[in-house]
């Protein structure tokens, strides 16, 4: 008699996991992987309408690459030298800020105080509702023109035009001022999924090592940092990656990358620029695992 095959109870859980996973590599191999090959080829070709229809190739090699550095320029008459530098040095300075905000934010809401379910229904309604729709309601409440994005939504609103007439501050100042406001909100509108990242994680802690700490005589401060951030390193970590990734795609080059491929029919040379944009993330976010990680395994 011919012996039956039973599967491992490992090999069992082998194929479910691929079952389970099945969904998302089907997406990602139609919807991303064919998409970035594809735009890898274009980047090294000449793209214009073939006479019977489709796309024509001519193969250029680096040449996409050479003018999108040496003669392109973006639609606000900036060099994509400068417009690289700038990406990143806004990295540099509004990473930290919003992983920090958004921590701060959650140590907040998982405190224990009265109204508390108020304070967090009011903070994360934004979330919840979608920031498209509050940026909206700001813009008609505050008088601003510029509802698709949240960038200079108070600078530009009838409040400002006020107080440019009657505060009396100088216009130095108030312009100032005005800055810092418009970037207080860019900071809070990109923290809402960090925090809520950051509670879930912060709720995740077992009491019993509060406990302890209590016990031994540990100040807040020390139990916040011999506690609540060695316990929390890997989230940070995946807050700081999930945050980089973000601000990457509402940058100023994903728009760019639209307007040469739709707008100036330049398709090889936005294909290119998508290459670039592509390693450039994936540069920023290799650095930010190598410096993180040894955090991380320090308190592994």
């Amino acid at each position: 008699m011919k012996k039956k095959f039973r599967m491992t109870k490992n090999l069992r859980r082998q194929l479910f996991g691929l079952l389970f996973l099945s969904p998302f590599l089907i997406g990602f191999i139609m919807f991303f992987l064919i998409p970035i090959i594809r735009t890898f080829f274009y980047s090294f070709n000449s793209i214009s309408v073939g006479e019977k229809g489709g796309m024509d190739f001519t193969w250029v090699g680096l040449k996409n690459y050479i003018d999108l550095f040496a003669t392109e320029i973006t639609t606000d008459s900036k060099t994509f030298v400068n417009l690289f530098a700038n990406q990143n040095m806004n990295m540099l300075t509004s990473v930290p800020l919003i992983t920090i905000f958004a921590l701060f934010m959650a140590l907040l809401a998982n405190r224990k105080f009265k109204g508390r379910a108020f304070v967090r229904m009011v903070f994360f309604l934004p979330i919840v509702l979608g920031l498209g729709l509050v940026i909206d309601m700001l813009a008609m409440t505050t008088g601003s023109e510029l509802t698709e994005t949240g960038g200079s939504l108070f600078s530009e609103s009838f409040v400002t035009v006020l107080l440019f007439k009657y505060s009396g501050v100088p216009r130095g100042v108030l312009i100032r001022i005005i800055s810092y406001v418009d970037d207080i909100y860019d900071l809070i509108s990109h923290a809402g999924v960090q925090t809520l990242i950051y509670l879930t994680a912060l709720q995740s802690i077992s009491p019993s090592l509060y406990e302890v700490a209590k016990i031994e005589g540990a100040t807040a401060y020390e139990t916040f940092w011999k506690v609540t951030i060695p316990t929390i390193m890997h989230i940070i970590l995946f807050v700081v990656i999930y945050t980089i990734v973000e601000l990457f795609l509402e940058s100023q080059i994903a728009e760019e990358v639209y307007s040469f491929a739709f707008e100036q029919n330049k398709i090889g040379v936005g294909s290119a620029l998508s290459v670039v944009y592509i390693f450039n993330v994936l540069l920023v976010l290799l650095l930010v695992l190598l410096i993180l990680r040894k955090a991380v395994k320090k308190y592994e």
